[in-house]
């Protein structure tokens, strides 16, 4: 194999390499992306979960025993 089909063979390859490294780049900026959403959400649903919660305490707190 001659010194330039080498070369040209090296090119090739390192073109394919930096094609697929981009693609990976913006496979993971787009999870990333998801991954902050779906964070976020989960955020909102604790939080309302737990002002759910603390409407259940205060109005089994106020009702009266069950025997009224």
């Amino acid at each position: 194999m001659s010194l330039e089909n080498r070369v040209t063979e090296l090119e090739s390859r390192l073109a394919f390499q930096d094609d697929t490294i981009t693609a990976l780049n913006d496979v993971l900026v787009a999870q990333q992306r998801v991954v902050d959403r779906l964070q976020l959400q989960m955020a909102a649903l604790l939080k309302r979960q737990e002002e759910m919660v603390g409407q259940f305490e205060t109005f089994e707190q106020d009702a009266p025993p069950p025997h009224y």
